[in-house]
């Protein structure tokens, strides 16, 4: 909508608009290009320096930690076996105390049957007195004895109870008198049963009690009585954690903070390249306002960019040429540097040397460019050559092996057997390793890369070559809008042309006349003395040699007019501009003049000769160079 307003209001709008494309094709476009070539360096050669050194840190960060690996694994082959020992140890103390413990158990039900007086009466036992203590083999065989008497005891009592048991039984059945006392007669035999008592002879005589059985109960209750309470197995062993690797904790506290610095860095970058992002936002607003400024100068200072020559231009000297005045086309040698023809398709001076100046701008560009690829290059060469010539194969090979061997048979023997022999161990280790995942793996940028990188500055550097064509395009953008602004900016241009022509002609005239009033004995053929001094070092010093002594002759000019065949090498110069000569220079009539003059300054001179013509006396008089040349410059 604005825009759209703009166009219908303001010629000044609509000026601007159109001259933002040629703006874009000069300086405020090429900082629009700029940003592409930032673009390309990051994403180039900066994004792969940067991959390559995260690469670095990365094989420097497994490197360290490879290191800190192999010294672990060289402490565990060292410890391991002591390691595995302690814990035989361990589980041997354990094992045996699970032994001993089952072997009371198992001579706790013999203890209690030794020990049991169940099955005899205790009244029964002889009286002690005064007697020592019976021995277990003894006491074992009372034992016996009493219980084999308590048997017989219960079996007489049992049958004696089961006769009665069968004639009172027998009695119920039979209810006829005298018929049930004589059937019911053998129920009372119970005296049989006294008949068992002929059994205690073979108690006291056959007793099935070995003699050797109380010695073996008392040395086995003494040992497992020993085993269950002077014996215990336990064996503890303390595990202390030192430091394998001295500085290892310092190693890992600069892997973190490096690659916390490295984080931190490539979050600012990033930072950086978002607000330059943001600012490429605001460059079509930079590029109106450029072509505003533009407009404004044009219409406000009439002598902004005024050095063309136009049609107008052309066509206003054509008008003074048929009213017989002076013009200015041609132009002269020193005017020709300071103006443009826009309908020419070469460069001219104006343009070349704003267009060098915009090249020397580019070349810190390029330094930066061939600086981070060179350096990106660099580093590329130096990991690449780590990475091909550092391979390293790591091998390790321990071997422990340690055996006790415990002789016997007899419980002691198993037992230390199955605890000393916690000590037979055997422990083979073998670890292969190598830093192939340590290596660097760093990536070269390719042809391509290379091409997409410089690109942007090859289209930089075209534009300060072409961005003279869209810079003539600006003033004829403006004279079509404003028509009669770009007459009066053409006029002033060529009447100041005009004023500054016939300054310099009055200059000349001057100088010549004052070389004119020199005496002739400051003849000479050195640069540096004589008539020369003080002349334009683009004036042949021979070509106004006449002037300064009309009885004398200079040594290049004699050798001139001696050997024809010099004046190949010896070139004179136009008098007053100092153009090389030519076909069409003229020089002076008189024979003893040796002035030169160029077609354009000839007819300037009105077809007279300054040097030999008659002497203005204010044009002799002296002049210091200063004022002319701040007359000539104005």
């Amino acid at each position: 909508g604005i825009t759209a307003l703009g166009w219908a209001t303001s010629p000044h709008f609509r000026c601007a608009n159109l001259l933002m494309l040629p703006k874009f094709l000069g300086k405020e476009g090429r900082l629009y290009v700029l940003s592409f070539v930032f673009a390309a360096i990051y994403n180039g050669p900066g994004a792969n320096l940067w991959y390559n050194l995260m690469e670095t840190k990365r094989s420097m960060e497994c490197v360290v930690e490879l290191q800190v690996n192999h010294t672990r694994h060289l402490w565990q082959a060292s410890t391991a076996p002591l390691h595995q020992v302690m814990q035989e140890l361990v589980k041997s103390a354990e094992t045996l105390n699970t032994e001993m413990q089952n072997i009371s158990d198992a001579f706790v039900e013999m203890n209690e049957q030794v020990a049991s007086e169940e099955g005899y009466d205790l009244r029964q036992r002889p009286g002690t007195g005064t007697q020592p203590a019976p021995s277990t083999q003894e006491l074992y065989e009372t034992k016996t004895k009493l219980r084999c008497d308590a048997v017989i005891e219960r079996g007489l009592k049992r049958c004696t109870d089961h006769f009665k048991k069968m004639y009172n039984k027998c009695m119920k059945q039979v209810s006829m008198p005298l018929v049930n006392h004589l059937i019911c007669l053998p129920m009372q035999f119970g005296f049989f049963c006294h008949s068992v008592k002929l059994m205690n002879q073979w108690c006291k005589e056959s007793i099935p009690v070995d003699g050797n059985f109380g010695y073996m109960y008392d040395r086995v209750n003494s040992s497992v009585n020993s085993l269950s309470q002077e014996f215990s197995a336990s064996v503890a062993y303390q595990e202390e954690h030192h430091e394998m690797l001295v500085g290892t904790e310092i190693a890992e506290q600069l892997r973190k903070e490096v690659t916390s610095q490295l984080r931190q860095e490539g979050a600012r970058l990033g930072l950086a390249v978002s607000f330059f992002r943001l600012l490429l936002s605001f460059t079509f607003l930079f590029v109106f306002f450029s072509a505003f400024h533009y407009t404004y100068q044009y219409c406000h200072n009439i002598g902004f960019d005024n050095c063309y020559i136009t049609t107008y231009f052309r066509q206003i000297d054509a008008r003074r040429g048929e009213q017989n005045k002076q013009t200015l086309l041609p132009l002269l040698r020193e005017e020709i540097s300071s103006f443009i023809f826009p309908c020419k398709p070469a460069v001219q001076r104006p343009e070349r040397q704003h267009m060098v100046l915009e090249l020397i701008r580019c070349i810190p560009l390029l330094l930066f460019l061939l600086f981070v690829c060179g350096l990106d290059h660099f580093i590329f060469s130096i990991l690449s050559i780590i990475q091909h010539h550092s391979f390293i194969e790591y091998s390790y090979q321990t071997s422990h092996h340690l055996s006790v061997n415990v002789m016997g048979t007899s419980l002691m023997a198993q037992l230390l057997r199955g605890t000393i022999g916690a000590l037979n161990t055997s422990f083979d280790t073998e670890v292969e390793t190598s830093n192939l995942a340590c290596l660097p793996q760093p990536t070269g940028m390719t042809r391509q890369q290379y091409v997409n990188t410089c690109l942007p500055l090859g289209a930089l550097a075209l534009l300060c070559l072409v961005q003279v064509y869209p810079f003539r395009l600006r003033r004829a953008i403006a004279a079509f809008y404003f028509p009669k602004r770009e007459k009066t900016r053409v006029l002033f241009l060529y009447n100041k042309l005009l004023q500054q022509r016939k300054h310099f002609l009055h200059l000349q005239r001057g100088r010549l006349a004052r070389q004119a009033r020199r005496p002739p004995t400051l003849v000479s053929g050195d640069r540096d003395t004589g008539c020369w001094v003080g002349l334009p070092l683009s004036l042949d010093p021979a070509a106004v040699l006449g002037p300064c002594s009309p009885q004398g002759m200079s040594l290049l000019q004699w050798c001139r007019r001696r050997w024809p065949w010099l004046r190949r090498c010896l070139r004179r110069r136009c008098t007053l501009c100092g153009t090389p000569e030519t076909l069409r220079h003229r020089p002076c009539p008189d024979p003893d003049c040796s002035a030169l003059y160029c077609e354009s300054c000839w007819r300037e001179m009105g077809g007279t000769c300054l040097a030999c013509g008659p002497a203005d006396p204010d044009l002799a008089q002296d002049s210091s160079e200063d004022e002319e040349e701040q007359g000539y410059a104005g």
